[in-house]
């Protein structure tokens, strides 16, 4: 470590001992001005046996103490470079060099399972109905359904508790290590908006350490470190994920996509479905995706689909009004359909449109010439004769259903008409 950095710490530690209660919030204010203490802290932390990183831990359990969120986001920010110091001590078999960052780590997990008021805290959330609106859905915008807004409130909201609570822990052992380094990454990604980049690539490094030491890809990642496996839990792994996650969306694109590759190798390893679920979702989102490799300082954000708004719901939403004249179609179609085929025995009679004008083309190929006495005639050779059919439409507007069915009966019976004139006409040359 250089003596210029060394100094720096020393400074930063130093002068948090002599500030006045009152001046705390303007001091965790300016820290984000101190371009050089954020790179000489990581040089500590990764050095074990520096004579420094007792009192650096020291100062960061305090600033967490504090209960300023500036100061507790400084500490966090720290905090992949040091679950990869306690991991990879104790992979080493070396616990003296990791005493006071357990103790460290520790003091941050006793301190988040508590409320303010000493109670363990238990973190929940709701599951969303479909009575309430949300920015996904209007109630009133899904249009009629079986369940009304009425049945669905009786129903009530899912509470579901996806963390706690917690024990109290005084030190760490093989059963509890990653049940507490799980909670603390939780800690992290909560924070995540608020971390700078180099944390974002210390996590990202940590992730492929951590599922690569004693494996064949160590070799192919050309990392000289540590050859002894972690052992590792899915909820750890599930918690590396939704931090790779947000680098990858925030600038970290090539060290993003190692680690995330990374995990999911692991976890296909200890067969993980929780963290190949997450991961390879994930994963399938971010094909195609135009992530934002170079702007690492500009706002922070997810990429997520959005599911289709409430106004293209509504336009194809069923309704009982649109079921209802649904259904008045299909009902009159089948009625004039069943009178023809009574009349004709089953013959197929040619379309005669009724709304059409002059020199209009019909459905059936024929026309309609119009005729000074405001009466249209009908060309056409499938009914071998001319027919004639009113074009007044008040008349056909006021009319009703059976009239039309009377007027095409007539109709089909001047077509059989013709029909037998002709065949006894026929017979007769014959």
């Amino acid at each position: 470590m250089l003596a210029m950095d060394q100094g720096v710490v020393e400074d930063w530690l130093s002068e948090f001992k002599t500030l006045p209660d009152s001046a705390i919030s303007t001091y965790a204010a300016s820290l984000k001005d101190k371009g050089s203490l954020v790179p000489a802290l990581y040089k500590v932390i990764r050095e074990n046996y520096s004579d420094l990183l007792e009192p650096v831990c020291h100062q960061l359990f305090e600033f967490y103490r504090s209960g300023v969120p500036q100061l507790q986001r400084f500490t966090l920010q720290f905090l992949p470079e040091l679950l990869w110091s306690l991991l990879s001590a104790s992979a080493a078999r070396d616990p003296h060099t990791s005493g006071c960052i357990e103790a460290l780590l520790l003091g941050i997990y006793n301190l988040e399972i508590v409320d303010k008021d000493g109670q363990s805290k238990v973190l929940c959330f709701t599951v969303p109905s479909l009575s309430k609106p949300s920015v996904y859905h209007e109630p009133s915008a899904i249009g009629s359904m079986a369940l009304t807004e009425g049945a669905l409130a009786n129903h009530g909201l899912s509470r579901v508790v996806y963390s706690g609570p917690h024990l109290q822990r005084e030190t760490f052992t093989a059963q509890n290590r990653f049940e507490v380094l799980t909670f603390l990454l939780l800690c992290y990604n909560a924070a995540l908006s608020y971390v700078t980049s180099t944390s974002l690539q210390s996590l990202c490094q940590l992730s492929s350490r951590v599922c690569i030491c004693g494996y064949p890809r160590q070799q192919m990642r050309r990392y000289k470190g540590i050859s002894t496996r972690l052992t590792v839990t899915s909820e750890f792994l599930v918690q590396l994920i939704t931090g790779i996650h947000y680098a990858l969306c925030n600038g970290e694109v090539e060290l993003g996509s190692k680690a995330l590759d990374d995990v999911l190798y692991r976890a296909q390893l200890e067969l993980f479905p929780e963290a190949l679920l997450v991961g390879n979702a994930i994963k399938s989102s971010l094909h195609g995706a135009a992530l934002k490799s170079n702007n690492k300082e500009g706002a922070r954000s997810i990429q997520v689909e959005i599911t289709p708004t409430s106004s293209r719901i509504s336009r194809n939403a069923v309704t009982s009004l649109s079921i209802r004249g649904h259904r008045w179609k299909r009902h009159e179609s089948q009625e004039v359909s069943v009178d023809g085929d009574a009349a004709l025995g089953g013959v197929a009679i040619p379309e005669i449109s009724v709304t059409g004008v002059g020199g209009e083309r019909m459905a059936n190929g024929d026309s309609l010439r119009p005729r000074p006495d405001g009466r249209a005639q009908l060309d056409g050779d499938a009914l071998g004769a001319s027919c004639e059919v009113s074009l007044d439409h008040r008349g056909h507007d006021s009319g009703t259903r059976s009239q039309e069915v009377r007027r095409q009966k007539s109709v089909r019976r001047m077509v059989e008409n013709e029909g037998s004139g002709s065949a006894s006409t026929g017979r007769s040359q014959y």
